[in-house]
């Protein structure tokens, strides 16, 4: 007999409640809220273990996305802020010792950002304890597991976007 976890329990308490509940559908999405909550608390833990707040992470991930290297317009379009927002972020990134700003070499009006040795190793420690805890997770599963998992994923997430759905990030 497979471990039964919380989720069974709590499928079990509804199914008499809602006669017309799915115990699939139900377990399905309340293992998948469950599961995004356990990795944002990861998550938090590793932002606050690196001693990063939630948007001097976001700022250096954006930044290492892009090669270690961009302008401030850059990256106030991937994070979706205005550029006077992001100025901020990198002064106080800056200050930490985590960014650097130099002018272009391309264009004399342009400034580029450049992530240094320090603030590409504490992005990096960050990502890996998350990154550990997702593989120790799905590690459960044999790589053809997950490549299923994945695929099906991606189907429902299909649907959920054509629908005009919340913003991912």
């Amino acid at each position: 007999m497979e471990r039964r976890d919380w989720t069974d329990g709590h499928v079990e308490r509804w199914k008499p409640v809602l006669p017309g509940l799915d115990p699939d559908v139900e377990g399905a999405v309340t293992r998948m809220k469950k599961l995004s909550v356990h990795l944002r608390r990861v998550r938090e833990q590793s932002l606050a273990d690196f001693d990063l707040d939630r948007q001097e992470f976001d700022t250096l991930h954006k930044l290492a996305g892009r090669g270690g290297k961009a302008a401030p317009s850059e990256l106030a379009a991937d994070l979706d802020l205005a550029p006077a927002s992001v100025t901020g972020r990198l002064d106080a990134l800056e200050r930490r010792g985590f960014v650097r700003r130099t002018p272009s070499t391309t264009d004399r009006r342009r400034v580029d950002v450049e992530l240094t040795d320090t603030g590409r190793s504490t992005w990096l420690g960050a990502m890996d304890v998350l990154g550990h805890e997702e593989y120790r997770l799905l590690g459960v599963l044999g790589p053809d597991e997950r490549t299923l998992l994945n695929d099906m994923l991606r189907r429902i997430m299909v649907v959920a976007e054509d629908r005009g759905a919340a913003a991912w990030d």
